[in-house]
């Protein structure tokens, strides 16, 4: 897993929670921080910043050096929900943005009825020009990673190890309408994780930042299974970004400051 051992410093309570600890009952485990995003009108909640312990190790004396503990991120703000179609269609308007692919309306209607649903059809450009545009951009791998666990840490999924309450919290294959929704829900219409963040599993997959030669979606869809809405499951696109379908969406972060 790509972030082994993550610690939350509050600041307030000036306690340090390390490793798997956390209250499993999804609410944030803390006072979240919420702004509005004046560009798109998102709300964004701040995410703490994270650290990592290091193991045990040795010198070129062969001393024994004791483990630490060193800071992987700095706080950041994250969209509480994904991008949805209306916001997508005011980039485009604003922006005069022509993907290379043109958006075929009629299908994305299908799957994404409404201007409170998430934006599909959007492959990694896509996503990185909204980003931009909206003065923010996509989220790394390890910022996606820890944001998922929302103060939970090395749980299998968003909300802890329950498998079976899932339909609570993600939108994906198998709930047979039960949970309203033919295909995809419109954002937010699902129980939050701990830091208060909609759908981190399940409904869309969404894009991360990072990659040279490969581009990552995290979080599963509304077509996968629970195997695939665990905070470890990547999905790796080795030769290009263009791929875009159904179940790709994204979301934004931007620093704190």
């Amino acid at each position: 897993m790509m972030i082994q051992r993550l610690v939350v410093v509050l600041l307030v309570l000036m306690v340090v929670f390390v490793g798997c600890g956390g209250d499993e009952s999804g609410k944030p485990m803390q006072k979240t921080k919420k702004i509005t995003w004046d560009k798109d009108g998102a709300e964004m909640v701040l995410i703490p910043e994270a650290f990592e312990e290091t193991g045990d190790s040795y010198d070129e004396f062969g001393d024994l050096v004791p483990s630490k503990v060193v800071k992987v991120l700095d706080p950041f703000y994250m969209d509480t929900t994904e991008v949805t179609v209306g916001q997508f269609k005011k980039f485009l308007k604003s922006s005069g943005y022509k993907p290379k692919e043109p958006i075929d309306w009629d299908k994305l209607y299908e799957y994404s009825p409404t201007d409170d649903h998430p934006m599909i059809y959007v492959n990694w450009y896509d996503a990185t020009a909204y980003a931009k545009w909206a003065g923010k951009r996509l989220p790394t791998e390890k910022e996606r990673e820890f944001a998922d666990w929302g103060g939970l840490f090395n749980k299998e999924f968003p909300w802890g190890d329950d498998e079976s309450i899932a339909r609570e919290y993600a939108n994906f294959s198998g709930t047979e309408g039960t949970d309203q929704w033919q295909y995809i829900a419109p954002v937010g219409s699902l129980k939050p994780n701990g830091y208060g963040l909609y759908d981190m599993a399940g409904n869309v997959s969404e894009w991360c930042e990072e990659g040279k030669d490969t581009k990552v979606l995290r979080g599963g869809s509304w077509d996968f299974s629970t195997a695939i809405l665990r905070v470890a499951n990547r999905s790796i696109f080795s030769t290009s970004a263009n791929a875009d379908g159904s179940g790709n969406g994204f979301r934004c972060v931007s620093g704190s400051k």
